[in-house]
């Protein structure tokens, strides 16, 4: 109440010195006061109580409270956002063009500012108010807002000004009836809404993100599950028997069989692995296999150790060794060699898996294609494009399939490096994808 109190005090007093000044000029034309004066001060003293009683009555309905800050003409509004000055400057000038009847917006994207006007709602509907209504005829009629954009570092101020487009002196004597209080709040909200909605968008998209990886994580589990189960159980079989018959190599194989184990332990969201743990676990799986086929599988490696921390798909090289064999050396009677190899090109490792076994030709040697599709998806979801895999003839006989993977940031060669080289017939790694 004290603030509607000073309020109408200050309101009265202009007046007054402005009645007393007029008087004095009034005086000084015509002789006197006269009654004439005294009654057009009394109306103008009235209307300044009735447009101070409907500003406060406005505002109170508006604001919900009365007070020195609610009251006044010019209304300062600052709020943090969480973005770029760039961003939050079209924010700004997407909450100022809902304001109601906003007519003119002038952006200033270089100085970070918005200038824009506001008409007031009119009470004759438009009309020209009448030529003896002085006060009507020089009322004002717009408010104007200035918003300005401070660059912040991850978050911004905004600073919004609602003022009456009219002189400072206006004030002393006239009240918007909290037009300015109702633009500022307007404002004010129409960004707490769009940074609400945009929160809202970032934590769906979150969750849609978070929902994506939990499913290609699933995929790529239940991608790398797809392994030769009969492994496990063939091995198991075959130390069974050779326990009995020679028990030495039984004890080799189960050795090779808990190294392999070891290397193949599951580890949570994790789907990938680097080149020197599935050359590990690759080793133990062939070394299981050898003394299962004896001489009729043969081994060779070349895989520098600079590229052994390259980032791959766990069970991926396996997976090509597994075919390598099953499709290539086991139908072959007199067996063969299986090559792994790697070497690097640019920012790009090239993993090639390479056998002069019975190669594409071979009826009996045709398999269902299910693991090199697993293989290509499991690429797919892990690298998007920036992974490939490509499957040629090898020469005289055989097939090399490689993969090429981004390669691991320290591992760069020197610059008078030069790549192993590959054996006889053997295809380069980047012929193209299957």
């Amino acid at each position: 109440m004290s603030s509607s109190f000073f309020l109408v005090l200050r309101i009265l007093f202009a007046w007054l010195v402005a009645i007393l000044l007029a008087g004095s000029v009034w005086g000084g034309l015509f002789g006197g006061i006269g009654g004439l004066f005294v009654l057009l001060a009394m109306c103008a003293l009235g209307l300044a109580v009735l447009g101070v009683a409907t500003h406060i009555r406005r505002v109170r309905l508006l604001a919900g409270r009365l007070d020195a800050a609610v009251l006044a003409n010019r209304q300062q509004r600052r709020i943090e956002l969480p973005m770029e000055a760039d961003a939050a400057f079209d924010l700004v000038a997407d909450a100022l063009r809902q304001l109601p009847r906003v007519e003119d917006i002038e952006p200033l994207r270089g100085s970070l500012q918005l200038r824009a006007r506001v008409r007031r709602s009119d009470p004759f509907g438009g009309a020209r108010p009448s030529r003896w209504n002085l006060l009507a005829r020089f009322a004002v009629t717009h408010d104007r807002v200035l918003a300005t954009v401070h660059p912040g570092t991850g978050t911004v101020g905004v600073t919004v000004l609602c003022e009456p487009d009219a002189a400072h002196l206006v004030d002393l004597f006239a009240l918007d009836e909290g037009s300015n209080y109702e633009n500022a709040e307007s404002v004010l909200r129409a960004l707490s809404r769009q940074v609400a909605a945009q929160r809202r968008e970032e934590q769906a998209r979150a969750e849609r993100e978070a929902t994506d990886n939990a499913l290609t994580v699933a995929r790529l589990n239940l991608l790398q599950a797809q392994v030769e189960p009969h492994f496990l159980y063939n091995t198991l079989a075959n130390a069974q028997v050779l326990a009995r018959t020679d028990p030495p190599r039984a004890d080799q194989m189960l050795g090779h069989l808990i190294q392999y184990l070891r290397h193949s332990l599951p580890r949570e969201h994790d789907t990938l692995s680097s080149l020197g743990e599935e050359l590990e676990r690759t080793r133990a799986y062939l070394e299981i296999l050898r003394i299962r086929m004896g001489a009729r599988l043969a081994l060779q490696v070349e895989v520098p150790d600079a590229l052994k921390g390259a980032a791959v798909p766990s069970m991926m090289l396996q997976t090509l060794v597994e075919n390598a064999i099953k499709h290539g050396l086991e139908p072959k009677p007199g067996g063969g060699t299986v090559w792994i190899m790697a070497r690097r090109l640019d920012d790009q490792v090239n993993i090639t898996v390479a056998d002069d076994g019975c190669g594409f030709g071979n009826a009996d040697s045709a398999g269902t294609g299910i693991g090199l599709k697993n293989l290509r998806e499991r690429l797919r979801l892990t690298y998007g494009d920036a992974a490939s895999f490509s499957i040629v003839s090898n020469f005289p006989s055989g097939v090399a399939a490689t993969i090429t993977v981004p390669a691991p940031a320290a591992s760069t060669p020197p610059a008078d490096a030069v790549p192993p080289p590959l054996p006889a017939g053997f295809p380069d790694g980047g012929h193209g994808h299957a």
